[in-house]
């Protein structure tokens, strides 16, 4: 990242179903038998190949100038382990969000999100070297639905999520 962006603070707050809402759901440990859920119901992988896979990701400092939407996909992210991670995410609907439209969230051990179609995220974040994650969305959705906004053309910053 340039010298010359301005750098855009962005505070994480913790994770919670309604401060969530908007952009997806958060998923909890329950127990095996527990009935179906609202909570269940956003997961949408219907317009394609459903790919969960276990994604390596190193060195995700929280900082980014991009941020990326599927709109034909959710996906669900979870760590694997009992680690802390964040996120910074958007509203669907949103053709090109706005530095006010971001918001960052801790995610904590063993919780999964599920964002919607179409919202826009940067993430996960992470302080260790290195951290794997479990990923559900389409087989191509890196390839033919990985829609970007550029916050450092629109805007000349980089975000840095703060209290990760």
């Amino acid at each position: 990242m340039t010298d010359t962006l301005t750098t855009h603070h962005l505070s994480a707050e913790p994770l919670t179903a309604s401060a969530f809402e908007p952009f997806g759901v958060l998923l909890t440990p329950m127990a095996d038998g527990t009935p179906f859920t609202s909570e269940e119901a956003v997961l949408d992988v219907s317009n394609g190949i459903p790919r969960f896979y276990l994604m390596h990701l190193d060195d995700k400092a929280p900082e980014f100038v991009r941020v990326t939407r599927h709109l034909e996909t959710t996906q669900t992210l979870m760590a694997v382990g009992d680690v802390e991670w964040t996120i910074a995410v958007a509203s669907p609907g949103i053709e090109e969000p706005t530095l006010d439209d971001l918001r960052a969230f801790r995610i904590p051990p063993r919780t999964a999100i599920t964002m919607r179609k179409g919202t826009w995220h940067a993430g996960p974040f992470f302080a260790e070297p290195s951290m794997d994650f479990v990923n559900l969305e389409l087989d191509d959705t890196n390839v033919s639905d990985h829609h970007n906004h550029r916050l450092d053309d629109a805007y000349g910053v980089r975000v840095v999520i703060d209290g990760e």
